[in-house]
Formats: C-alpha cells, structure tokens, sequence
C-alpha cells in the first residue's frame, strides 16, 4: 500500500486481467515466508522494503468456476484459500521488478484507489476481494473506510459491507 492509501494493482501476464499479487503456499512453509518468497517472485520486493501492517484473521476462499476448473490435472484445483495481508512501502520510489521468476506473473502495474481492485479483478474473486478489502481496509484507515465509488453497488451488489 502506498503512503496515500492508493494500492499496488499487477496486470496478469499477456493483460489477462488484473489482481493483487498471490501465491501458494509450500508444504510446511510457515505463511508469512511464503508472503516474503512470493513478495520477491512476482513483484521483485524485499522484506526491507514493506512493513507488514496487518492480515486477515482467517482464510478466506473462492471456488472456481465450473468452466475454469482443469479436470487433467493433479492435484485437482477447484478454488482457493488464502490468507491476505496489508503491507506498506518503506520507501515509496520503490521499483517493482516482474522478472523474477521464469513465468512472470505481471507484466505491467498501476497504483489505484482502495475499492478500484473489486471493480478490476475477475468477477469469480470480487467477494474474497471485498472481504479482505473491508477488513485489511479496518487496519489502513483506522478512522474509517475510504467512501464506496458510485460504481459500488453495480459491481459489488451481494458483496457485504464490513459491520
């Protein structure tokens, strides 16, 4: 998250959409060393280089589509569980690098505002994204959530608000 409260959007490689940066997480890697390797992997950040400023209290999960589970391959994927954490630039002229690894996740990034993500990633992640979005959100603005933008209800019409 940048200093102002905008944060860090990755375009998938190939401009196959746009989402926050993830992974997986390695048979008994504890799961903040996987936040750090997968940090470093696709976005080329350093721990020195983010303060880690929260995380979500529980897992959070998505299913996949029917159409977008791929049935030939082991182990069978059919959704996800992840754990999401708030994390601050130390120095905002900080450059991100997407070379990393040999199949680079992003190929381009912007800065955008903090409900703009729930707008831009794929329809089947909007409702994990505005869960960990409402509570990370709780930890970045102490004083209150940023306002919804006019295009909130369309986009994000059974998504809940935090209470």
């Amino acid at each position: 998250m940048h200093a102002d409260g905008r944060v860090f959007l990755g375009r998938r490689h190939g401009g196959k959409g746009w989402q926050f940066p993830q992974g997986g997480v390695l048979q008994d890697e504890p799961v903040e060393a996987a936040l750090y390797r997968e940090l470093h992997e696709e976005i080329g950040l350093r721990p020195e280089q983010v303060e880690l400023r929260g995380s979500t209290s529980r897992w959070l999960r998505y299913r996949l589509p029917s159409r977008l589970v791929r049935r030939d391959t082991q182990p069978l994927c059919i959704g996800q569980k992840q754990r999401w954490f708030l994390l601050g630039l130390r120095d905002p002229e900080t450059r991100f690098e997407f070379d990393r690894c040999a199949r680079p996740e992003f190929d381009d990034w912007r800065w955008v505002g903090f409900w703009e993500p729930v707008r831009e990633v794929i329809a089947f992640k909007r409702k994990v994204y505005v869960r960990a979005l409402h509570e990370l959100g709780a930890i970045a603005f102490p004083t209150g959530l940023p306002p919804y933008p006019a295009w909130w209800p369309d986009v994000a019409p059974a998504a809940r608000k935090a209470s």
